[in-house]
Order: C-alpha cells, then structure tokens, then sequence
C-alpha cells in the first residue's frame, strides 16, 4: 500500500506543479513560457524520482507502468495498483488546480494543438511517438545492467521530459501520460474531456512499443 500512496503522491506532484506552471507562465503564447513549462515538468519528475524512487520506483505515469509490466519488471496486481494510485492523485491535483486557477484557464490540460491543424490522428501519433521515446528512456535508464550509471536515472529521465515537451507542447500541450490528462480533463470538461481518449490510447500505445524495442537491445549482464 506504501508503494501506491507513494505514486499518488507523486503524480499529485508532478500533474499539480507541472500544469500549474504551465498556467502560471502562459504556456504557449512565447518560447520563453514553452521552455519554462518543460523545465517545471522535467524538474518535477527529477524531484520525486528521490524523493519516491525507493519506495515505488516512481512511474508516477500509467505508461510507463504498463511498460515494466510488459517488460517483466511489475506484477499484474501492483500495476493495478500503481495505475490506481496515479490517477487518484491526478485528479486532486485537478482538484487543486481548479480551486486555485479556475477550470476556465484550462488547467494545464491537452488538446489538438496548432501544429495539429485540427486533426486528431496527428496529435495521436505524437503522443505514440514522444511516449514510445520517454518509456524507452526509462526502461534503459532504470535497468539493472547500467550499474553506476543508474545512480543518475532520475536525471536523464527528467532531461529527456524536457526535451519531450519542448517538442510535444507545440502539438498536444504534451501528455504521455493519461493520469496527468485525465486530473484536469475532469475539471475543464468540454473539448478536453472530448479529447481525452487521445492522450489515454497514445500514452499507452506508445508504451508497448516503448517495451517492445527495449526487447530488441535488452541485454542479461
């Protein structure tokens, strides 16, 4: 039960901090409140991964979740909870977020951006795509073979969200991850909710294909 409230927790940090700066500065409008969003979810992740990291492991995403499921490294039964924990605290920070900005700024959610131009399925595939990319970041960085390396898998998992937001906002406001989509989505209501299908099936797509490279190159020692 520890490691669960520990990923409630967690992804109550990063949805909390990570959309509400994405509030806070605007995210959007200049390059300058683009990079500041990315930063405040990158540094988010890199904050719990030691903070939570030995009790859970810190997925503090679905997807990536379901990417050490697929990969052996969870069972059936904590990835129930794990997942269940992980929106939990989502939807607080929703809560919070709603409370303090008003649902009518949008709270940080997704949608069908303009690097879009309207269509669905180009917002799918970059969340597929960006998600595939971050797992596969996570299952590399946080296996057993890196050795000394791993002492630092919180980092280059939180670099490599930055990065993934530097490219992902201009297009979906950046998901890959259904739990920090589905917190405020709630709230907002309307288009968000409407579209939030996208950013539960691309996140999760993009895991198992996240999972199924990582079997291509996993090596035993």
């Amino acid at each position: 039960m520890k490691k669960y409230i520990a990923e409630c927790i967690g992804t109550f940090v990063l949805t909390f901090l990570g959309c509400g700066a994405a509030v806070s500065l605007s995210c959007g409008t200049d390059a300058a409140s683009v990079v500041g969003t990315a930063i405040a979810f990158g540094l988010a992740v890199v904050a719990m991964a030691y903070t939570i990291g030995g009790v859970s492991g810190c997925h503090i995403n679905p997807a990536i979740t379901l990417g050490c499921l697929v990969t052996g490294r969870i069972s059936c039964k904590d990835s129930i909870g794990y997942i269940v924990g992980q929106v939990i605290g989502a939807i607080i920070a929703g809560a919070a977020l709603a409370a303090i900005y008003g649902a009518e700024t949008g709270i940080g959610t997704n949608g069908i951006g303009a690097g879009c131009n309207g269509c669905w399925c180009t917002a799918l595939a970059v969340e597929i795509i960006l998600t595939a990319l971050f797992v596969l970041v996570v299952l590399g960085a946080t296996h057993k073979t890196n050795g000394a390396t791993g002492n630092f898998a919180g980092l280059a998992i939180g670099l490599s969200l930055i990065l993934i937001h530097l490219v992902g906002i201009y297009f979906t406001g950046t998901s890959v991850n259904p739990a920090r989509s589905i917190g405020p989505a709630l709230f907002v209501g309307g288009e968000a909710l409407a579209n939030l299908w996208i950013f539960i099936v691309g996140p999760f797509v993009g895991a198992l294909v996240a999972a199924g490279l990582w079997k291509l190159v996993e090596t035993k020692e």
